[in-house]
């Protein structure tokens, strides 16, 4: 057992309950910022040596993760003056209960595949499979089109710790990609959503089916 890592994995599964609860973007926002801070510091507490250029790496990561993204979509609501999420296509109530759901499935999953463990916290792999289920259940579930790219942001916070699962080697490089691809995605995703708000005066991807060819 790793006291401080299980310590923070747990905040992570937390953190998916909340997201599922939130109804107002800010507040959602703020939730994946800090879930990027908590999966970002898991290198730290793994057991592992790091060397000065993973370190580098992880702090680094835990700035574009849990401040510069967030502050890009914040920066994007705040430009299109939306708060609050239209009304989601699964309930807050049946959210968080398909949270809990969630992350007792994964907890059943990561013991039952009996996955290679680069750690000593069994606590990973479950957080791994919850957030990636958590963020394709964001996709599906919401109709907001910001909301549905903090979704795409929880699924990659999964993969991050897939990684971390399984090997430390090469993991910061693969994982710094990622996020640039992430990062420009996001800048991308700004300038469309301004786009759909000056069109539709609204961000709910159900009014995309008006669009004809």
């Amino acid at each position: 057992m790793n006291g401080p890592m299980d310590t923070i994995l747990s905040l992570a599964l937390l953190s998916i309950l909340f997201s599922f609860a939130s109804s107002r973007l800010p507040g959602l926002i703020k939730v994946l910022a800090f879930q990027g801070v908590v999966v970002s510091i898991v290198p730290l507490f793994a057991g592992h040596h790091l060397s000065i250029g993973s370190l580098v790496f992880t702090l680094t990561t835990l700035v574009i993760r849990g401040f510069a993204i967030p502050l890009c979509i914040y920066m994007v609501i705040k430009k299109v003056s939306i708060a609050r999420e239209v009304e989601p296509i699964v309930g807050y109530h049946a959210s968080i209960l398909a949270g809990l759901l969630l992350i007792v499935g994964a907890t059943w999953a990561g013991h039952r595949f009996d996955l290679p463990v680069n750690t000593n916290s069994q606590l990973l792999p479950p957080t791994a499979i919850s957030l990636l289920g958590a963020g394709m259940f964001l996709l599906m579930a919401r109709r907001n089109a910001i909301a549905m790219v903090l979704g795409y942001i929880m699924m990659e916070n999964g993969i991050y710790l897939v990684g971390t699962t399984f090997s430390m080697r090469a993991l910061h490089i693969v994982e710094f990609g990622i996020l640039l691809d992430v990062l420009a995605g996001v800048m991308i995703m700004a300038v469309m959503l301004q786009n759909i708000k000056q069109t539709f005066d609204d961000v709910d991807t159900a009014r995309l089916r008006t669009l004809k060819e």
